[in-house]
């Protein structure tokens, strides 16, 4: 009779383990969930529904520019997922991408032989599965990796120096791993399973909920209740969707010299951080890391489109 009673014990406890293991991501489902039903609802009908999400934009703009009837995975495209003018361009550049020189570069990159004689593929060996890999919780080091990290600690391990984190050698082969990824059409699986990793992941919201800075702003808002807007000459883009196509090529950052363009989503970051008024955590600190994965997680479920092209 014990031993039935011990059994049975111990299989409810194992079934209450694996329910509360499904439940780490609970959270940050909901969240996600909300968030594309706001972009929803605010791109549904941008003219009728001007006073709830758009109240500094113009008749002209909403009438003849901003989209409407947008679904979830249109956001993945940006700014230019909504912004008629935006999407002409764009459409006009992607027939001929300023991204296929860096892919190239990146793949010579990846088969090319450390001075130990092996090469990236020892530490990546599926290149579309490296591109849609990251940002992920290491649940043994307990701590977010991102691509930018796992790029470094393969080089560091095979007695090799590590790549600046912005541009460069370290985008090239980010580049072509995304491309890769874009390739096989994977989609963006971002995993919540410890605590831990939930832990990680409100760390990240918080970072980009929390006001910070002389100016007092926050990546949402911009990016949230400012997605659509317009900032001078430009309009402000979606959380949603908005890591599924690093790196980019930005004009902006190639205007004086072409070969700095490429530039890694830390890289974009650190920039809007800038903006905000405040110094940006390192690229491999926990506070830019939890970030990225808090943002990876709200793109769950839609296809990378990398690399790809910003204003």
């Amino acid at each position: 009779m014990l031993l039935k009673i011990a059994k049975t014990t111990v299989l409810v406890a194992l079934t209450a383990c694996a329910l509360n293991a499904s439940d780490f991501n609970a959270q940050a489902e909901k969240d996600r969930l909300a968030l594309i039903k706001y972009f929803e609802a605010k791109f549904e009908n941008p003219e009728k529904n001007r006073n709830t999400f758009f109240p500094y934009s113009t008749d002209d703009e909403l009438k003849n520019n901003i989209m409407s009837g947008l679904k979830h995975q249109d956001f993945a495209l940006g700014n230019y997922a909504f912004s008629k003018n935006g999407r002409a361009s764009y459409d006009e550049i992607k027939e001929f991408p300023p991204t296929e020189e860096w892919i190239e570069a990146g793949e010579e990159l990846y088969n090319k032989k450390f001075a130990n004689g092996k090469s990236f593929a020892n530490c990546f060996p599926n290149p579309a599965e490296a591109g849609a890999a990251y940002p992920m919780f290491d649940e043994k080091r307990k701590e977010v990796i991102s691509s930018t990290q796992a790029i470094n600690e393969c080089l560091t391990a095979n007695g090799e120096k590590k790549w600046g984190t912005s541009k460069g050698k370290l985008a090239h082969l980010q580049s072509f791993f995304a491309a890769s990824a874009t390739e096989e059409e994977k989609v963006v699986n971002v995993k919540i399973e410890s605590a831990d990793a939930a832990a990680a992941y409100e760390n990240g919201k918080k970072y980009y909920y929390a006001q910070r800075g002389y100016l007092k702003l926050n990546c949402a808002s911009c990016h949230v209740q400012g997605a659509g807007q317009r900032v001078r000459n430009e309009s402000l883009s979606q959380l949603l969707g908005q890591t599924t196509h690093f790196p980019v090529y930005r004009l902006k950052w190639g205007a004086k010299n072409p070969a700095n363009g490429l530039g890694t989503l830390e890289r974009r970051m650190s920039g809007c951080v800038k903006d905000e008024g405040q110094v940006p955590p390192k690229a491999t600190s926990k506070e830019m890391k939890d970030l990225l994965y808090f943002m990876a997680y709200m793109s769950n479920g839609m296809k990378f489109d990398g690399p790809d092209f910003r204003k």
